[in-house]
Parts: structure tokens; sequence; C-alpha cells
């Protein structure tokens, strides 16, 4: 089944470089040029009514949360692409589409809620993982997105500290 690309786009599109640079990788990679969606954007309800696409999601240097909705939901991250130092596009599939040709990336998405404490923090090392991006929660614990090669050490570091696992989003 042919995939087709879609690319999220928040901001304005006159004159960004990044927009042009995206839509021309995106070119590139798919061979067809993306649709385009400015306006908000359900990821899982965009994979569900488009099951054979392929969602371009921009990372900026100021996006936080952006991967929260794909926590729990059937889309993942199957490969990231840098478009600029601001601006990075993760490529976004539903989980059915994403297994049947599984990049097998090494590098995977973990997310997490962890305790602000210093025991996971000089526990964790580079080694394991890096953070991606973290977001304060009400109840006092943080949200993170780490990237990592093995999982199971990433769990068993926060098993230890008493953290929680919260799933994978994907890997590239």
């Amino acid at each position: 089944m042919k995939q087709f690309p879609i690319l999220y786009w928040p901001h304005k599109t006159n004159a960004d470089a990044d927009y042009q640079m995206a839509r021309k990788v995106i070119n590139n990679t798919a061979g067809v040029m993306p649709d385009i969606i400015t306006g908000d954007i359900d990821v899982v309800g965009t994979l569900n009514a488009n099951p054979n696409a392929t969602i371009y999601y921009p990372v900026f240097c100021e996006s936080t949360g952006w991967w929260g909705e794909l926590l729990g939901g059937d889309a993942v991250v199957t490969d990231k692409l840098i478009i600029s130092p601001e601006c990075q596009l993760m490529v976004i599939e539903s989980n059915a589409t994403a297994s049947a040709h599984a990049a097998g990336g090494k590098n995977q998405l973990l997310a997490a809620e962890i305790y602000p404490a210093s025991g996971f923090f000089k526990k964790m090392n580079s080694a394991i993982a890096t953070v991606s991006d973290m977001l304060a929660t009400d109840a006092g614990t943080i949200l993170a997105l780490f990237s990592g090669r093995n999982k199971n050490q990433f769990i068993n570091v926060l098993e230890s500290t008493g953290n929680s696992f919260l799933g994978c989003i994907g890997r590239y």
C-alpha cells in the first residue's frame, strides 16, 4: 500500500525557510509533495481516517509536550528528519503500518513520570538515556520523554528509584 505524506505545520508558511525545506525533504523521501495541515491536528484521528498516511510533525526548539497525545494511542514515531538547527520532523505512522515496515532504529522514545529527586538523576546517565523533553505536573511530578537504546535498562533505573515507565512512543 502506497504511503501518502501529511505535513503538519503550526506556523505561517509564507517566506518560512524551514517550511520550504520540510516540503522538499518530504518530497525527496516520499516521492510526492505532502498534504498540509496548518490548524490543530489530532494525530490519532488523522491516522484513523487515513490509515496509509505518514504524518511529518515538526518539533521546534520551543516545542514541549508534542509527544503526549501519542501515549496510549495507535500512533508511533518511526523516524526523525533534521530540517535545521531549530526544526526536526518526527515521522509518525499508525502502529499497524509502522510494524509493516519497521525501520528498526536503535533510538527509542521512552516516556516516564519521575519525581524530581536527585537519586534518579544520579543513576541515569547518557549511556542509558538522555532527556528530550520535560513537563511539570500539578501533582509535583515530571512527565519526561527520553531517547535511549535499551528500554530494559531504562525501566530498571526508573523502578529502582521509585519512578514510573509510561511507554515507548516509537523509535528512529
